[in-house]
This record gives C-alpha cells, sequence and structure tokens, in this order.
C-alpha cells in the first residue's frame, strides 16, 4: 500500500493514499460536486441563480447547469401557479372552515361591525424581486390583504357591506393590495380578490335579521301603496274628467236652451207689440188650453133662470157629446 507524508506542526504522518482503480478519491469528489450543478427547470418554473449570494441571471425551462454550491445556488419558483391566502378563515379540512375573528371582524363607516371573510389569489410576475426583496412572501400578501380590506371596509357604511358594495368592496381591495405589494417592489400579480361572506357579528346577527325583515316589510308596504294609488289615482282622474266633460256639456246645453228661450221671448215680445190685444187674447187661449187639456170639464149652470140643473154636458166624450 502506498502512503502519503503529512507534515503536521513538527511531525511526520504517514497515510494511506486512496483510489479507486487508479482515480484518487478526491478527483472522485470533484466529478461529483461538479456533476451537482445540473438542474432542470420545469415548464412553469424560472431558474433563479445566485452566484455568491447575488442574482447573476435566470434560466428557462429545461435542463440548466450552474457552478455548484457554494459558487451559485438556483431557486426554480413557479410562475403560472396561482396560490390562494384565506383571510378571515382556515380551510381544515373537505368542506371544513375555522372562523379567525382577529382577522374577520372590521369596523365600517359607519361605526358598525361586520365579519368579512375574503379569499386572495395571486401569482408570481416577476420572480427576480419576488426571491430577492422580501421574505415569508405568504406572511406578507396576507397582512397586506387584511390591511387593505380593513381600509376599504371602513369607507363603506353597512349596508353596502352586507349587500349592494359587495362587488365594490372587492374590486378597491384588489387594486389597494397591488398598490401597496407593487410599492415593496414584491413582484407579485393579484388575480382575483372574492369575499366569501359579509355578515354581522354572531353575537347581534339575531337582531340584524329582525331589521333586515322589518325593512323588507317596510318595501312591501310602500310597493302596494303605490300599487294602490296607481291602480285609485288613473281612475280618479277618469271619473273628475267624466263629470268635467258632463258640466261642460250640461252648461253648453242651458246656454243653448237659454239663448232659444230668449229668441222665443223676443219674437214673442216683437208680435205682442204689433197688436197687444190679440196676443194677449192668444196667449190666454193657449195658456187655457194648455191646462185645461188633460182636466175633465163638466158644464154646470150659473144660478140664472129657473135655477133648475140642465143636462150634463160631457165634454169629454167622442163626437163632443
Amino acid at each position: 500500500m502506498k502512503y502519503k507524508r503529512i507534515i503536521i506542526g513538527d511531525q511526520e504522518v504517514k497515510v494511506p493514499s486512496l483510489s479507486l482503480g487508479g482515480l484518487p478519491i478526491a478527483g472522485i469528489a470533484l466529478i461529483l460536486w461538479l456533476l451537482s450543478g445540473i438542474y432542470v427547470v420545469g415548464p412553469d418554473e424560472v431558474g433563479v441563480v445566485q452566484t455568491f449570494g447575488k442574482y447573476s441571471r435566470a434560466a428557462q425551462s429545461g435542463l440548466n447547469y450552474h457552478f455548484p454550491y457554494p459558487i451559485e445556488k438556483v431557486s426554480t419558483p413557479k410562475v403560472t401557479e396561482v396560490k390562494r391566502i384565506e383571510i378571515g378563515f382556515r380551510t381544515v379540512g373537505k368542506n371544513q372552515y375555522q372562523t379567525i375573528e382577529r382577522e374577520s371582524l372590521m369596523l365600517t363607516g359607519d361605526e358598525n361591525i361586520v365579519d368579512a371573510e375574503m379569499i386572495v389569489q395571486y401569482r408570481i410576475k416577476d420572480p427576480v424581486a419576488y426571491t430577492f426583496n422580501f421574505i415569508k412572501p405568504e406572511l406578507t400578501v396576507r397582512e397586506a390583504s387584511e390591511a387593505s380590506l380593513r381600509t376599504v371596509v371602513g369607507r363603506h357604511n353597512i349596508d353596502e357591506a352586507l349587500t349592494s358594495g359587495k362587488f365594490m368592496i372587492q374590486e378597491e381591495t384588489k387594486e389597494l393590495i397591488q398598490n401597496i405589494l407593487d410599492k415593496y417592489n414584491t413582484g407579485i400579480l393579484i388575480v382575483a380578490v372574492q369575499l366569501q361572506d359579509v355578515s354581522p357579528p354572531q353575537q347581534v346577527i339575531a337582531a340584524f335579521k329582525d331589521v333586515a325583515s322589518a325593512k323588507e316589510d317596510k318595501n312591501r308596504m310602500i310597493n302596494q301603496a303605490e300599487g294602490y294609488r296607481n291602480d285609485v289615482i288613473p281612475k280618479a282622474r277618469g271619473e273628475a274628467q267624466a263629470q268635467i266633460r258632463e258640466a261642460e256639456g250640461y252648461k253648453k246645453a242651458r246656454i243653448a236652451r237659454a239663448e232659444g228661450d230668449v229668441a222665443k221671448f223676443s219674437a214673442v215680445l216683437k208680435e205682442y207689440r204689433k197688436a197687444k190685444g190679440v196676443t194677449e187674447t192668444r196667449m190666454y187661449l193657449e195658456t187655457v188650453e194648455d191646462i185645461l187639456q188633460n182636466a175633465e170639464k163638466i158644464i154646470v149652470p150659473d144660478g140664472k133662470g129657473n135655477g133648475n140643473l140642465i143636462n150634463l154636458l160631457n165634454l169629454n166624450a167622442k163626437g163632443g157629446k
């Protein structure tokens, strides 16, 4: 066996010279060390190569090589994977969730408390910034999302948060989270923000339900009253117009009749002035004729003569008998 002499201090030590088929162990180790620099970047990844801890280059999908550690090292973040952050709750199993009240309870703009749960989806848009500019990306996104949601909810009243303003709150929260992450150059893109549930706190949810029911009853009664009004008012207006038309017709008829009476009286007056005696006699006879036209007529003696009753002259009989 061959030996090597190694001097340690003032002593000389002999150690065996190891080899493998004529190749020293150190050479094998060197080869293995060089081979450790081979790495594969997946189709959904980007290789970020660091030389002595400083970014040097990016590697694309496929088989790549870098100088072995500690000269260079590589990280391969998944740039197409959409990651998910839960705010106000955690998924603990299949269809099982746990509420995190310290995250979900927040104050609205009109000083009410709501319980809001949200999901934030994000992906990496700049792998270099994502790798070097900050640590604990999940915690950073979570805290930025929670702070943004609290800020946006604080701008809206409770009715908007519970009903019609949810979409607006989602969009405003998404924009605010993205602004915060861009400000710190995190290399993260917010894909979507979705409010899972916004409700009153559990302690007062029954009272809120009563208020909501009262509002629904109020709206229902208002709708009924408006329907009744829309039914009655047109009928009343129609009847009013009919009465107005009837009154106008009656007015015109009375005026026309009065004008006819005046014309008739004027004509009679004109004839009367021409022959007063004849006109008076004629008017008297016409009046008597009108009065006695349908009355029974009996002629009795006037008391002169011998006082005997004469035979009844029936003027109503046919033929004047």
